[in-house]
């Protein structure tokens, strides 16, 4: 049965398992590397194989500025555009780019017809609260090149990992570091958050699903929350990587926090990688808001 044949998926997990699958099987078959997956010609020839009337015919870069970091843009014959900021420095911000805007084509394209326009904070929207497509792209992009199976062989030994150690990812996969750690918090069992600061502020973060269970993260769209004085993140900026342990009071009152910071990643912003203690407290704290049974790392550091 041919592709065309094929039920084709409706959620971008779908997609993704399956664009991986035609990638595995061609490279294995070609006996070339499987990674780093080029997706540019991977999304002119599907999409032409897939969608012969509305093909993607256009992978290349364009002058956004500040405004986008990419675009899936209709010409209007049918045919479909595929465009990256050439101000990008990295490329591996680019291939997530293009994989983002691949996803967009795959899933969202027919709901509008208009072009998608994505900004550097699209990127990272990894979830359905920033936006519900916006988040589909980036699930996808990140499956993509980034696939469960491998990903979860390269990062077995991340038992206490510092971003450093995420620099063999980027390579791997070319995707950014910040995309390599956010795949990671997804995956792992680690109670750990990502923290993105600009200007001696959180920018936005993202715990893993266990630091959140465990009612420890910052609700940074909704406060405007300036970085703990005694974190590497706000002591200063220097190229490189640094690491240190913190005891208890520094990222949250209540428990110690291995940091680690980059800040070359992006001309304005830092990452700082948080590591908490394996046993946390329980989500459902009767001495916290009674009726939420939440208490975030806010309000456990003004504590």
């Amino acid at each position: 049965m041919g592709e065309k044949e094929m039920k084709l998926p409706t959620t971008c997990d779908g997609w993704a398992t399956r664009v991986s699958a035609l990638v595995k099987a061609a490279t294995d078959a070609l006996g070339v590397a499987r990674f780093p997956i080029r997706i540019a010609p991977i999304a002119a020839d599907y999409s032409r194989n897939l969608y012969p009337k509305e093909p993607i015919t256009i992978v290349q870069g364009d002058d956004f500025g500040e405004r986008f970091e990419g675009a899936l843009v209709p010409k209007g014959n049918g045919e479909w555009g595929i465009f990256y900021n050439t101000g990008l420095r990295s490329k591996g911000r680019i291939n997530f780019c293009q994989a983002h805007e691949f996803g967009h084509y795959l899933l969202h394209r027919h709901l509008s017809g208009n072009p998608f326009y994505c900004s550097r904070k699209d990127m990272w929207a990894w979830n359905s609260d920033y936006g519900r497509m916006e988040a589909e792209a980036n699930r996808f992009a990140s499956m993509v090149l980034m696939p469960p199976d491998d990903f979860r062989i390269q990062t077995y030994d991340f038992r206490k990992p510092t971003l450093s150690q995420f620099e063999a990812l980027r390579e791997r996969y070319e995707v950014s570091i910040t995309a390599a750690v956010l795949k990671w918090l997804d995956m792992t069992r680690r109670r750990a958050m990502l923290v993105v600061s600009k200007d001696g502020f959180i920018d936005w973060a993202r715990s893993s699903p266990a630091l959140f269970k465990s009612g420890v993260y910052f609700p940074a769209k909704q406060l405007t929350i300036p970085l703990p004085g005694g974190s590497l993140a706000a002591i200063g900026r220097k190229a490189g990587t640094r690491e240190i342990d913190h005891l208890a009071g520094v990222w949250n009152a209540d428990e110690p926090v291995f940091e680690s910071v980059l800040f070359d990643e992006y001309r304005d912003l830092a990452l700082s990688l948080l590591i908490f203690p394996v046993d946390g407290p329980g989500r459902w704290d009767n001495s916290h808001d009674e009726e939420s049974g939440l208490m975030d790392t806010f309000e456990a550091f003004q504590r």
